[in-house]
């Protein structure tokens, strides 16, 4: 007998516990990412299961390749709160979308672009954060076969080594997460679309190598290309804008396009990733080669008004003896826009304190502590109790600005987290006059003490969240802590996805897709998807429908491909 469908969002109803949106500035979440980050820096190399997936099957997926036309979407950066991850998923999962007046239908194909869990990877993560979701929004398959649905691992799918990836998206039978039915074995693929359109998806994290398999792997894929076919290329973190901070993150995907793509003639149409939450698009004129970030699947909205107008690909500084000459490449469009990201960024002052309320909690313990060592001294500047609260302030306060922001080093982030620290000393030390004025000097310390928890901790934390507010909202100006700026927020607004249409032309159209507010409340439904939003969607075209040319028809023979090449033969039939 069916279960029957769920008419609340109760867990003993859905399989599976909706999940609120991650806190990343909780104390619990900021010293447990801190850690896992840690770790995985220190022993990646043991944790890294790439090498092992040898023993994998390989194959091309061409199950779509004879289409006279296909659809596919991308979404990035999903598994976080249930309200933004089912927004998008039940998008996605509808039979067609109304958008600017294009009737566009569902997706014969799926593509995860990386971070399906967060804020680490586990079985239960999975299934509270992801396969839950999409599950409620695609109960049952629509079709026969069902639609597929593909993923490339993110840094937070990384975390436990790919372990609890693997068991999910690489089954060698396949399996299915609600209505779509998983097809790769390894956490790298090869799509053969088609038209003579290609979809590799490289798993490389950071400033990681690609490992021999893998790099074999597509090889083999890349003999089959015929001089003139269109690649789309799709990465974990979009490299082209994080070389500044990361210069060795683009040179792995330099190393691939020169010692893989370029000797077969083909053409890289596209690079595509998520990684960053928000969409960006960098190209040298609107039919030329398109570097487009679309991570708005479901994580907190990211800021956009920091991106470069011009880039250069690759960087200028990268650190390979050989690499590929520079191009540049012109911020063609944001979402949200640069002028609405600046706005968002304001927003600080009333979500951080609400968002985070163990992060206020801890700033009021803190402060708590150092308004008493203070008030104590009796007159003295020094004592071992105020040594000891201003160097954790100080500590906590660089540490934050330098060991947070994600490959600063340069002087600018020391000293605002010296000054970050100081405007906290100096808050403790008002707090401190504040408290004397108050008739408690005749009162025994543990009296005072507890007075203090009761009436000073609270007023303390919310102002100093309010002072850790504007610290963000400066530094931020500076490249510092731009990522807790918006994490801290955590806003679910203004989540993204593509919607691609490989015509029977051989063009390739795409749909860049948005929404400006996710659902919040849910009405459970006795067809499709198991609940609809209260407030109906409305999704609409972030960035003008983007046209890429076809194949063609007559293109220069390809260079000499490497003799160590493994025969693709062997990958296409290999199950």
């Amino acid at each position: 007998m069916a279960k029957p469908r769920p008419s609340k969002l109760e867990p003993a109803q859905l399989g599976f516990t909706p999940q609120r949106p991650v806190a990343w500035l909780s104390p619990l979440q900021l010293a447990a990412t801190g850690a896992r980050v840690a770790f995985a820096a220190q022993f990646g190399a043991y944790l890294d299961k790439r090498e092992l997936q040898n023993a994998f099957p390989t194959k091309v997926h061409d199950e779509h390749a004879e289409c006279e036309d296909l659809w596919l979407d991308y979404v990035a950066d999903l598994g976080d709160g249930f309200n933004a991850t089912y927004s998008m998923a039940y998008l996605v999962a509808q039979d067609d979308l109304d958008v600017n007046g294009n009737k566009l239908p569902r997706a014969e194909i799926l593509v995860l672009g990386g971070d399906q869990v967060y804020p680490t990877a586990s079985g239960k993560a999975y299934e509270d954060r992801f396969e839950g979701p999409y599950r409620a929004a695609l109960p049952q398959a629509p079709s026969t076969p069902p639609p597929a649905v593909y993923a490339l691992p993110g840094n937070h799918d990384w975390y436990d080594g790919l372990t609890a990836f693997l068991r999910l998206f690489a089954r060698r039978e396949g399996a299915r997460i609600g209505g779509w039915r998983t097809r790769q074995t390894r956490s790298y693929f090869a799509l053969k679309l088609p038209n003579r359109w290609w979809l590799l998806a490289l798993d490389v994290q950071g400033a990681a190598y690609m490992d021999d398999p893998q790099l074999e792997y597509f090889r083999g894929v890349a003999a089959t290309f015929e001089p003139g076919d269109r690649i789309i290329l799709l990465t974990p973190q979009p490299a082209w804008v994080q070389s500044e901070q990361h210069p060795l993150y683009y040179d792995t995907i330099d190393y691939f396009l020169r010692a893989v793509i370029d000797p077969s003639g083909a053409d890289v149409a596209m690079m595509l990733s998520g990684d960053l939450h928000h969409y960006a698009r960098y190209a040298q004129s609107d039919d030329g080669r398109q570097l487009i970030t679309c991570g708005g699947g479901g994580a907190y909205t990211a800021a956009t008004d920091n991106l470069p107008e011009q880039i250069t690909v690759p960087p200028k500084h990268s650190q390979v003896r050989r690499q590929s000459t520079g191009q540049p490449y012109e911020l063609k469009q944001t979402y949200p826009t640069k002028m609405r990201s600046r706005w968002l960024g304001t927003g600080v002052f009333a979500r951080l304190p609400w968002r985070n309320p163990g992060f206020a909690t801890m700033l009021g313990i803190l402060h708590t502590m150092l308004m008493l060592a203070l008030n104590n001294a009796a007159g003295r500047i020094i004592t071992v109790p105020i040594f000891l609260m201003t160097a954790i302030v100080m500590a906590a306060t660089v540490f934050f600005a330098v060991g947070l922001t994600e490959g600063q080093t340069r002087t600018s982030a020391v000293v605002l987290g010296g000054l970050h620290g100081i405007a906290h000393i100096a808050l403790g030390v008002g707090g401190m006059l504040l408290w004397r004025t108050l008739p408690f000097d005749d009162w025994k310390p543990w009296q005072i003490s507890t007075m203090a928890v009761a009436t000073y901790l609270i007023p303390a934390g919310v102002v100093a969240a309010l002072l850790v507010s504007l610290y963000l909202l400066v530094a931020a100006r500076f490249r510092v802590n731009v990522n807790e700026l918006f994490a801290g927020q955590g806003i679910e607004d203004f989540k993204c996805f593509l919607r691609m249409h490989f015509t029977p032309d051989g063009a390739l159209t795409i749909y860049p897709i948005g929404i400006d507010r996710v659902g919040r409340r849910w009405i459970a439904q006795p067809t499709g998807s198991w609940f609809r939003p209260s407030r109906p969607l409305r999704p609409r075209l972030i960035d003008d429908i983007i046209t890429l040319a076809p194949a063609a028809r007559h293109a220069a023979p390809p260079a000499e491909i490497p003799s160590d090449t493994i025969d693709a033969s062997t990958i296409a039939q290999t199950a």
